[in-house]
């Protein structure tokens, strides 16, 4: 196993090419203990240290410090990991390791955030998000049916109310023109076209 590559990564490490294909980083201590050089051979026995016990205690490592900070989705934590240049098999291990203890959980993430969001913006934007945030569409349905049978139906016609006084538009007074331009704004929103027609409409 060849070393085909060794270039600064980030303020501290260096991103190792293995074979012209496996890269990973490491620390500028790590690789003066693991004797490693650009066009030098490395042993399998010193790259399955590395990959087995190194990096996935580290990915760990990583995930237990970002969860500390706010929730993430198993997307969002991969793709931290994946900007770190973690390995595909260790950023799997680190995925595995914190979802077994509770510490990622798509479906509470899912009910967390359409708690907050409900009253502030519209379904399908809501959806749209999560979504973006790699969460399933199921489970995604399966919290916002939940929080709505706790607590309630959203009022979409009432958050478009606020939204426009917020915008000072007044459906009474407007001219069809600015009624197009409302109309197309609260659909970008999301908010469904029943929902905008009763709004404008007064």
């Amino acid at each position: 196993m060849t070393v085909t590559g060794i270039v600064p990564e980030g303020r501290t490490g260096y991103a190792v090419t293995v074979d012209g294909e496996c890269t990973f980083v490491l620390y500028q201590k790590e690789i003066a203990a693991y004797r490693i050089r650009e066009g030098g051979e490395i042993p399998e026995e010193t790259f399955a240290g590395i990959m087995r016990e190194l990096l996935p205690r580290r990915a760990k490592l990583r995930c237990l410090n970002l969860l500390k900070s706010r929730g993430y989705t198993e997307k969002q934590l991969a793709e931290k990991l994946r900007a770190g240049k973690y390995p595909e098999t260790v950023i799997e291990e680190a995925l595995s390791y914190v979802r077994s203890f509770g510490y990622v959980d798509d479906a509470a993430y899912a009910r967390s955030y359409v708690e907050d969001q409900i009253e502030k913006k519209s379904i399908r934007r809501i959806a749209d998000e999560l979504r973006q945030k790699g969460v399933d569409r199921g489970l995604i349905e399966e919290a916002l049916v939940y929080v709505q049978e706790r607590d309630g139906g959203q009022d979409e016609e009432g958050m478009i109310r606020r939204l426009l006084e917020k915008k000072h538009f007044d459906p009474e007074t407007a001219d069809p023109a600015e009624k197009r331009r409302m109309q197309a704004f609260l659909m970008r929103k999301g908010f469904t076209a029943d929902g905008i027609r009763k709004a404008l409409n007064g």
